[in-house]
């Protein structure tokens, strides 16, 4: 392991904290507990150990969270192969669900596991024996019809409980799970399930948005138009007869009611799988071509989420986590996953956060006594718009913490959120890293100083680094994130893709995982992340690869090719602005690149509508073809360009040049 740079590497109580944890914080951590438990003095010396000997770390933390391997590992960190495909709990046999679901539901049958609440207005409890009960009934239907170990399964709901319920009867068979944001268009749909070959789909046939039914059904059925490796499609009807006339195939389609109510109620023990054995294809956008199948293994993503949340966040048995998300993103199976292996209670919700009233968010934390509210600078920043009066008018006694992850802050929101929602009592654990990773590389905690839109440091057990192009460790000055040791979330590759995954993290610098986001290390210990060192785009926190959104755009019969770069926006972070080249008997005008957007939104969904389309003669390229999105994306923005000297025709940046006036 390379030498570091001098300097704390967590931050300090140094005049830059908003936010100095309480003799009573200090007294709940789970994390200091376990410093003591292990014999460290602080973070510094736990991470130090962590660092030189990553088998340590982790054997000692899922220890203390309670998790048992049947049988034990035969080797604790296999790099045999080499750090790019390093194996955990090798010869050991664990199944997530039986840990999060099975065990609990006979220790503590009528404890509350799960919480929902329709954006109508409908609630449903699961207490564990509940929720075990129906995870069981799921699991059988699902092998009813066909779905054994192995087997992809694509899930494609909306945040209702079924998106639970169905994630885990897949896991407790064995078989491998493929979220779907719900907001995706069907050709975005349909890549993923065509990538992965899934056999099963799991959808609804709508949910409710900002009061109006949203079809999703249709969606399914085009989707599956283009993805022939699907067998069935397991429906839960969600909106009965607001979802009006639907496609039905009686030789595919099953009502996920009938199916469940055809199996028994009988108790199903979950298959016995090795730590190894996949769980999860999550897709990602990259920068580059289609989007990428992250491979998670049962040992591996959920025990890095249930870390992360233990010492990150201070999750713990008897508290109730809220996250704003959808279980299509990371964070939906990351939450499933943590909560319920805490022994913690979930709960989701179907709609948005200020509707039917701008107060909504807030009600809905008292209602159900949230400890521990996640939620994006993106969510923030359309919530504050609202004043502090909907917060006020509720009361969130409940919160212990506030949770925040997706992208970069800026200060105006961070303050609110600490101020508005926190009354400056609680912390704001910032918390970065990727689907990729399983759950976060820098966060904050909750017996650490924290600034404002700041880390304290890396997550425990994870060795982060900021380095510049040579790989020497930076301070003060903005570099590379990498990570220079394994930890058991860490992807096992691309789904068939071997090749793209050491492409995209490994091929930099050897032995390394390079990330791709900006990051520093202030000498007063605090890290902050300055955003994607690629070009990978996020809108409200949804990653999506510019790639994808070119393809949509070169779909509309008018484009010859297309652009597209995420640019700042004030409430989404960022938002997505394409660049168009039309064919010469296309008619220019506003007209067309309306109707461009309009192609986008109708091939990857409403969430990844275009803040602008604009119609340019020509893309920047090198001599052999390459668009240069950075150079565009620069002199859009009236940015320096950098080194330009690969750019066949310089002229082309003139028009773009142009068009910010």
């Amino acid at each position: 392991m390379a030498v570091r740079a001098a300097g704390p590497r967590f931050g300090t109580d140094s005049p830059a904290a908003a936010w100095r944890p309480s003799p009573a914080y200090l007294e709940r951590s789970r994390l200091r507990r376990f410093l003591t438990d292990v014999g460290c003095a602080d973070l510094e010396d736990l991470q130090a150990r962590a660092e030189a000997d990553p088998a340590w770390f982790w054997s000692a933390a899922v220890a203390d969270l309670g998790i048992r391997f049947d049988p034990e590992p035969e080797t604790v960190l296999d790099v045999s192969r080499g750090p790019e495909w390093a194996r955990w709990w090798v010869g050991a046999g664990f199944n997530y669900v039986a840990a999060a679901v099975d065990e609990p539901a006979a220790a503590r049958p009528d404890e509350r596991a799960l919480v929902w609440e329709g954006e109508d207005g409908a609630v449903r409890r699961f207490s564990r024996g509940e929720l075990r009960a129906e995870v069981d009934r799921a699991a059988r239907a699902m092998a009813a019809l066909g779905v054994g170990r192995g087997d992809r399964v694509g899930i494609f709901l909306p945040m209702i409980p079924e998106a639970v319920i169905a994630v885990l009867a897949v896991g407790k068979l064995g078989a491998i799970y493929t979220p779907i944001f719900s907001g995706y268009a069907a050709p975005a749909v349909a890549n993923r399930l065509a990538d992965c070959e899934a056999r099963l789909l799991v959808t609804a046939d709508g949910f409710w948005r900002r009061g109006k039914p949203v079809a999703m059904k249709a969606v399914a059925d085009a989707a599956l138009t283009e993805a022939p490796s699907v067998e069935r499609c397991l429906v839960v009807r969600r909106l009965g007869d607001a979802a009006g006339e639907g496609s039905w195939r009686p030789d595919r389609d099953v009502s996920w009611d009938e199916a469940l109510a055809a199996g028994g109620d009988e108790p199903l023990a979950s298959v016995k799988t090795d730590a190894n054995d996949p769980f999860l294809v999550i897709y990602t956008s990259g920068t580059t071509g289609r989007p990428k199948g992250a491979l998670h293994v049962h040992g591996g993503f959920p025990i890095k989420s249930a870390v992360d949340l233990a010492h990150c966040f201070d999750l713990q048995a008897g508290d109730v986590l809220f996250w704003f998300t959808d279980m299509g993103w990371m964070m939906g199976p990351w939450a499933v996953c943590g909560a319920l292996l805490l022994g913690a209670t979930l709960v989701i919700y179907e709609g948005t956060p200020d509707f039917p009233g701008p107060d909504r968010l807030w009600a809905l934390v008292e209602r159900h006594a949230v400890t521990h509210l996640g939620i994006s600078p993106t969510a923030v920043r359309a919530l504050m718009t609202h004043g502090s009066e909907p917060v006020r008018a509720h009361d969130l006694s409940s919160l212990f913490v506030l949770g925040s992850t997706g992208e970069p802050w800026n200060p105006d929101p961070w303050w609110w959120l600490h101020r508005a929602v926190g009354g400056e009592r609680l912390p704001i654990i910032n918390y970065s890293g990727g689907t990729e990773i399983s759950g976060g590389i820098v966060g904050c905690t909750t017996m650490t100083p924290i600034a404002p839109c700041s880390f304290a440091g890396p997550c425990p057990g994870m060795a982060a680094d900021v380095v510049d192009a040579a790989g020497q460790p930076v301070r003060g000055e903005v570099g590379e994130l990498v990570i220079r040791q394994p930890w058991p979330g860490m992807t096992q590759g691309f789904w068939r893709d071997p090749d793209r995954y050491l492409e995209a993290y490994w091929h930099r610098l050897p032995g390394v995982w390079v990330h791709g986001d900006w990051a520093r290390i202030e000498p007063d210990g605090f890290w902050y992340i300055s955003g994607r060192s690629d070009d990978t785009i996020k809108v409200a926190g949804k990653r999506i690869g510019p790639a994808e959104v070119e393809s949509a755009a070169v779909a509309h019969p008018g484009v010859v090719e297309a652009l597209a770069v995420g640019v700042p926006d004030e409430v989404k972070g960022e938002a997505i602005v394409v660049l168009a080249v039309v064919r010469a008997s296309a008619q220019l005008g506003e007209r067309l690149a309306a109707a461009v957007g309009e192609t986008v939104v109708d091939r990857l969904g409403k969430s990844f509508r275009p803040a602008a389309v604009h119609l340019v003669p020509a893309l920047p390229k090198t001599r052999n073809g390459k668009i240069l999105r950075r150079v565009a994306r620069a002199a859009y923005l009236g940015l320096d360009a950098g080194d330009v000297s690969a750019l066949e025709d310089p002229t082309t940046l003139e028009p773009i040049r142009a068009l910010r006036g």
